[in-house]
């Protein structure tokens, strides 16, 4: 249940940083609600940098076999 909660609070966390960056950009947010919308989009974003950085680290795990790290490519279907 931890996983999915995590994964669920990521999710939520990116979703309400996105309704932030749109309503900045949006620019009707008067210097005030821009500001205190700008430190909670800063704190959203260190929790999901934090979240990926944790991902990271756990398919590092996965990925390690006989105590050496083997190199696997990621394909996706999206062009660079």
């Amino acid at each position: 249940m931890a996983r999915k909660k995590a994964a669920l609070d990521f999710e939520q966390s990116l979703t309400e940083l996105q309704t932030i960056v749109e309503r900045l950009e949006n620019g009707e947010l008067s210097l005030e609600e821009s500001l205190s919308a700008f430190e909670q989009g800063i704190g959203l974003t260190r929790e999901c940098q934090a979240a990926l950085t944790q991902a990271e680290q756990k398919v590092q795990i996965l990925l390690e076999r006989d105590g050496a790290l083997e190199a696997a490519p990621f394909e996706t279907d999206e062009p660079l």
